[in-house]
């Protein structure tokens, strides 16, 4: 082998090596966007509905090995929080980029805006921007039925399309993945929605899409 090709060689390795631990220090992900709706607007299945869609997509992206569970609040007798789903964290995204380091500091339970959820970090699985506020059609509506620090709306005006059961009864209560529009920059409390079919989730900005998280 001559010199040329030597020194060839040997760069070409070294670029492979340094690919290679880049590759292996990146965080695996742990929390995305649903890239697609499950198809019948909010009636999801309930919460069951919802972890299974979040696991299948998580299994076809190849982080199938976590538990993932629908960041949903439901309300009533039995409600449940969105926060007390989601494991404790750290969270990072298909890129690597950490969401938040826990769950208070997701929600701000002491200091507002301590996570990293914006347009260009609540991505979806396959590591694709999810459309906000300006892009044709807006897609930021990302349901939570849940207030600002993940808990669960009182009974009474229906905020979970009858806890994640219906596309025809109540509203649902959407969060901003863009942190953008309708006066508030709340990623999980933005408004209620029009409606809870597809085409009215549509309408006001939404897909019926959800935050996933790996509960670790």
């Amino acid at each position: 082998m001559s010199k040329i090709h030597t020194v060839f060689a040997v760069i070409t390795l070294s670029l492979a090596s340094t690919s290679l631990a880049l590759a292996q220090d990146q965080e695996p992900m742990t929390f995305f966007v649903t890239s697609m709706p499950i198809g019948d607007g909010a009636n999801l299945g309930g919460l069951d509905g919802a972890d299974a869609h979040c696991q299948s997509l998580a299994q076809t992206a190849g982080a199938g090995n976590n538990t993932w569970h629908a960041y949903l609040s439901t309300q009533g007798s039995n409600a449940v929080n969105a926060r007390d789903r989601i494991g404790t964290g750290p969270w990072h995204n298909a890129k690597g980029a950490r969401i938040a380091p826990n769950v208070a500091d997701l929600h701000g339970d002491i200091e507002r805006d301590r996570n990293y959820l914006y347009k260009d970090t609540a991505i979806d699985e396959n590591g694709n921007v999810v459309n906000g506020r300006g892009d044709k059609p807006n897609r930021h509506d990302i349901l939570t039925g849940s207030n600002s620090l993940g808990i669960a709306l009182p009974a009474g005006e229906d905020r979970t399309c009858n806890n994640w059961t219906s596309n025809s009864t109540g509203s649902a209560m959407v969060g901003h993945h863009d942190r953008s529009g309708g006066g508030t920059t709340s990623w999980n409390s933005s408004h209620p929605s029009r409606g809870c079919s597809q085409e009215q989730l549509q309408s006001s900005g939404g897909n019926a899409l959800l935050y996933c998280f790996a509960t670790q």
